[in-house]
C-alpha cells in the first residue's frame, strides 16, 4: 500500500472516531480538540512508516506536536464544562433531521481533507530526508518560534481576560490584541509557513506550499476570522476596535483599517 493512500485511511478512521464520540457527548465541538490531535498523528505515522525522514523529520515532528498538544488542551480547557459552542449549536438548528449526516461530513471528513492538506509539507519532509539541515530550516524554525509565540500569548492573554468577572461585556483590546484583532490566527498561519520553509530542502517540497495556503484560506476567508468577527461584532466596542487595529497582521494601532 501506498504511503500517501496509508495516511489517508488511518485519517478517515481517527476522524471518524472522532464522530463516534461526538454521538456519544453529544456535542460536535469535541472535533476541535481532535482537530491538534490529528496533526501529531499524522505527523509520526508518517514518521515512522516512510522510515527516511532523519534530523529534519524529527525537527518537525517536535515543532508539530508541542503546538498540537498545546492547542488541543487549550480548547479542552475553554469547553470544558460549557455548552457546545456557539458555532455547533447553530448547525444543529439549521440542518435539522440531516443534522447527523451533515455533520459526519462537512464537520469531521472535510476537517479531515483539509487537515490532510495543511499537514503534506510535513508528509514531504518525513518521505524524503533531503539535505542536510540548514538555512532554510532555521529560517523556518524561526517563523515557527515567532508564530508559536503569537498563538501562545495571545491565547493566554485573551482567556485571562474572559476570566476576570469585571471583563463581562467588554471586548479585548490589550496585550497582543492591541496590535493585531486575531493574534492567535495569526501565530497558527506563520507556524505553517514556518514548516513549509524547512520542507523546501526535501523532494518535492515546494508542492507543500499546499498547507500554509490552505489554513491561510481558512483563517481568513472562510471559518476563522470571518466567523469570529461576525460575533464579535454584536459588540458596541468592535467599531472602534475595528478602526483602530489591523485585522490579521500585527501593526501599531492607529485611527485607520488594516488588511
Amino acid at each position: 500500500m501506498s504511503y500517501y493512500l496509508t495516511l489517508v485511511i488511518i485519517l478517515f478512521v481517527y476522524m471518524s472516531s472522532w464522530f463516534v464520540v461526538s454521538l456519544i457527548k453529544k456535542r460536535n465541538d469535541v472535533a476541535d480538540a481532535a482537530w491538534g490531535l490529528g496533526f501529531i498523528l499524522m505527523t509520526w505515522v508518517s514518521y515512522f512508516f516512510s522510515g527516511d525522514s532523519g534530523a529534519r523529520g524529527l525537527l518537525v515532528g517536535v515543532l508539530v506536536s508541542i503546538w498540537g498538544l498545546r492547542l488541543a488542551r487549550h480548547i479542552y480547557s475553554r469547553n470544558k464544562g460549557k455548552a457546545e459552542d456557539y458555532r455547533y449549536l447553530a448547525w444543529r438548528k439549521e440542518w435539522g433531521k440531516w443534522f447527523y449526516l451533515r455533520s459526519y461530513a462537512q464537520v469531521y471528513l472535510l476537517q479531515g481533507m483539509l487537515l490532510f492538506l495543511i499537514v503534506l509539507p510535513v508528509l514531504l519532509i518525513n518521505k524524503s530526508a533531503g539535505i542536510a539541515l540548514g538555512l532554510l530550516d532555521l529560517l523556518g524554525v524561526g517563523a515557527w518560534l515567532l508564530g508559536f509565540y503569537f498563538e501562545a500569548v495571545g491565547d493566554a492573554q485573551l482567556a485571562r481576560f474572559i476570566k476576570n468577572p469585571a471583563n463581562k461585556g467588554k471586548l479585548m483590546q490589550s496585550g497582543l490584541w492591541a496590535y493585531t484583532r486575531h493574534p492567535n490566527y495569526f501565530g497558527e498561519v506563520v507556524q505553517w509557513w514556518g514548516i513549509w520553509l524547512v520542507a523546501l530542502s526535501v523532494t518535492d517540497g515546494i508542492f507543500g506550499i499546499i498547507g500554509p495556503i490552505t489554513i491561510t484560506f481558512l483563517i481568513l476567508k472562510v471559518s476563522g476570522i470571518p466567523m469570529l468577527e461576525k460575533k464579535m461584532a454584536e459588540n458596541i466596542e468592535f467599531e472602534n476596535y475595528k478602526k483602530r487595529v489591523s485585522m490579521f497582521i500585527p501593526l501599531p494601532p492607529r485611527n485607520r483599517f488594516y488588511f
